[in-house]
């Protein structure tokens, strides 16, 4: 098998499940505790917070653990909106949104509260003028991802930061697949509230991180003792956030090196089937991408007829959350994406552990089931293939 699907997740790194390993049997103990027991537990909680903090450069009280992305995202939107209702009902948010954020904003509008879902450009991002002219009197809360899980598309955040700032709205961003790719520093970017998850850079599943600047003011939404500054009751997992800790900790100090790797790999690939299928479509736009993450249509293809056609490579027909459904992917729509061109979208994405040699294999095993059903290069609709 060729794993081609880091963006659905990533497998553990040897030195996070290396260091995770003590605290499954041999480390133990309550962090809440006083004795000893408890207080190994909690020094490791902190290192580990400091490690998450390092790698968004924040301060390691900003750092909220849970349970992972979605659970971040929930207390992200619902704690901010519940806490700051007085201020305003209105939310912005954008149509390619992760569903752990479009389904929170589905609950919170039978809480009374209005959403504006902002449309992309060709290129899959949230054009600064859109969201100027969408912003209201009542609008307190804008979240926008960082970097989308289904095309790669990077937000131009620190420009959508500045006009929701300018409008007295805080903003929140989803950075589960930007975290270990690109740079994430929440003090460059001026978001207010960061959402991040363990599996997408290496870390353990079941584990996640929430920045929360010190000025926002949230309410909790599970209840229970006082865990996590009252925001996230509940025993910390420490073996878990142990391995995040780590899985930070590498990301911050090769973040150059693994972003080459990520973009080598994945140029590599694009050219070969390129050149072999001139056919093939790149969903999206090359520039402003996260560099691990290719979204291709083949004309004439449905995707899951394709990828049982190349059973040794592990690839998403759309991204992996709406694997199985027979609609073709909202993040495509968005883009303005052809029906025909969306229906034979498949999401190849690289990582830390990929090689040239599968690189080379998986094209070869893409080109040769493709040979199967040549299609026209004159079949192909040139006036809206998404690619720019």
């Amino acid at each position: 098998m060729i794993y081609l699907d880091y963006n659905a997740t990533t497998p553990l790194a040897p030195e996070a499940a290396t260091a995770m390993q003590p605290y499954l049997g041999k480390i133990y103990g309550n962090p809440s505790s006083l004795h000893a027991y408890g207080q190994q537990m909690r020094l490791a909680l902190g290192k580990a917070r400091q490690q998450v903090a390092n790698l968004l450069n924040c301060y390691p009280s900003q750092i909220i653990f849970t349970s992972g992305g979605t659970e971040s995202n929930n207390l992200a939107l619902i704690g901010y909106t519940l806490a700051n209702r007085r201020e305003g009902n209105h939310i912005i948010t954008s149509q390619i949104e992760h569903p752990a954020i479009l389904n929170v904003c589905s609950y919170l509008e039978t809480r009374g509260f209005q959403i504006s879902y902002l449309p992309v450009n060709h290129a899959g991002q949230v054009e600064p003028e859109t969201l100027r002219k969408a912003i209201q009197p009542n609008t307190i809360l804008v979240s926008i991802m960082h970097a989308n899980n289904e095309t790669g598309a990077i937000q131009p955040i620190s420009q959508l930061v500045e006009i929701a700032h300018a409008n007295n709205a805080v903003f929140h961003t989803d950075a589960a697949q930007s975290c270990g790719k690109i740079a994430v520093d929440v003090q460059k970017m001026k978001v207010d509230m960061l959402s991040m998850a363990g599996h997408k850079l290496y870390g353990p599943t079941g584990c996640g991180a929430l920045f929360v600047a010190s000025h926002i003011k949230l309410q909790n939404i599970l209840f229970g003792a006082g865990q996590e500054l009252g925001l996230r009751p509940g025993t910390e997992n420490v073996v878990s956030i142990v391995g995040l800790g780590v899985a930070c900790k590498i990301a911050t100090e090769k973040l150059t090196e693994n972003n080459n790797w990520l973009l080598k790999c994945s140029d590599r690939f694009y050219q070969l089937i390129k050149e072999a299928y001139p056919d093939v479509r790149l969903n999206g736009s090359w520039q402003d991408k996260l560099p691990n993450t290719l979204n291709l249509s083949f004309p004439g293809w449905q995707a899951q007829e394709l990828l049982e056609q190349i059973p040794q490579v592990a690839a998403s027909a759309g991204s992996a959350c709406h694997s199985g459904q027979d609609t073709i992917s909202p993040v495509l729509a968005a883009l303005g994406i052809e029906l025909k061109q969306a229906q034979g979208s498949i999401r190849f994405s690289t990582g830390r552990f990929t090689t040239l040699e599968e690189i080379d294999l998986a094209a070869k095993l893409i080109i040769k089931a493709l040979q199967k059903k040549p299609i026209s290069q004159n079949s192909v609709n040139e006036t809206n293939l998404g690619e720019t």
